[in-house]
């Protein structure tokens, strides 16, 4: 078997944060640039051939739409270019999984594409990122990892973009997959896969735009008012994420605000709160034209239904369809 080519495109994170200190509880990230970073991998001996681009050098609470296009554009020209057989994309851990679903959807699934973090900085005690980059260079340069979209890999996991979620805020096992808990189980001398691939050779399901529709998400608290949608929508907003409590539930009163906004030809999407949040549809959501987030989280809901309304799909049935959707 041929060395693995894999080109590693960095955006800054904990895995290339620095503390200053082994000990210290704060740090910055971001710290450490690719050249110095693969500098450091080459010393784990890994077999594949690395090559290194840096995209940007932030905490991931500041990844965003321009980062997220350069991104975009760079795994493209990668997935057509038959030297490379994989993307590694290191990552901040706050939004990975947003970054993961967003290239899930925009990306072909010819060629394996992985997101990796950490979350300890580089000179902590019990740093995790060089371990978990090896898993990924595991994860990226086996072809089977192919046709199963965008993966995410953290503590010796592969997780789908679908699935993944930060669950934690500490601790290095930090990371959950929803409904699926994960999809494999990597080392960096093994690697073993739950089931075949399931979205074999499928092209992008949604072309990739810079400028999405405003859509902003409303969480649900004992005691919110209808004037908090009020508040929230402006004359610029597109659709609603409804961030609710248990099942997507919400007050009466909110949920009459939102279905004078769904009847006005706004999509609502109930999504929930909860980490394992799966929301069916009720018996009242087809009166007031309302769509189930089924297992997408408040984050992924929304960037799925940017899309959607980008595309033109704004009737409740058809958007409905799309969360169903693997």
């Amino acid at each position: 078997m041929s060395t693995a080519k894999i080109l590693v495109l960095a955006t800054g994170g904990t895995i290339a944060g620095k503390a200053g200190s082994a000990t210290r509880h704060d740090y910055r990230p971001g710290l450490i640039g690719i050249e110095e970073y693969l500098g450091k991998v080459t010393e784990l001996g890994l077999d594949a051939d690395l090559t290194g681009q840096q995209i940007a050098n932030i905490g991931s609470e500041d990844m965003g739409p321009a980062i997220w296009a350069a991104i975009h554009s760079t795994i493209s020209a990668a997935l057509d270019d038959p030297e490379c057989d994989g993307v590694i994309v290191t990552h901040g851990t706050d939004t990975a999984e947003e970054t993961a679903f967003l290239l899930d959807l925009t990306l072909p699934t010819t060629k394996p594409v992985v997101l990796v973090g950490a979350m300890r900085p580089a000179d902590a005690v019990g740093y995790d990122g060089l371990r978990n980059f090896a898993n990924a260079v595991r994860v990226a340069g086996d072809p089977d990892a192919a046709g199963r979209g965008v993966l995410v890999v953290m503590s010796d996991r592969v997780f789908a973009a679908r699935d993944v979620r930060k669950a934690r805020t500490r601790g290095t096992d930090a990371f959950r997959g929803f409904p699926r808990g994960s999809v494999g189980l990597v080392t960096p001398s093994a690697l073993e896969w739950f089931g075949a691939p399931w979205r074999v050779d499928e092209a992008a399901r949604f072309p990739f735009a810079l400028d999405r529709p405003d859509v902003p998400i409303l969480y649900i608290h004992a005691g919110i008012t209808p004037d908090y949608v009020t508040r929230l929508v402006t004359s610029a907003t597109q659709g609603v994420v409804v961030a609710g409590v248990g099942e997507g539930n919400m007050p009466d009163p909110v949920r009459q605000a939102l279905v004078e906004l769904a009847a006005a030809g706004m999509p609502v999407v109930r999504a929930s709160r909860l980490d394992e949040g799966l929301v069916d549809r009720e018996p009242e959501d087809d009166a007031n034209r309302f769509v189930a987030a089924r297992a997408l989280n408040p984050q992924k809901a929304r960037v799925l239904l940017q899309f959607l309304i980008a595309a033109g799909v704004k009737e409740p049935a058809a958007i409905q369809e799309a969360y169903d959707r693997r």
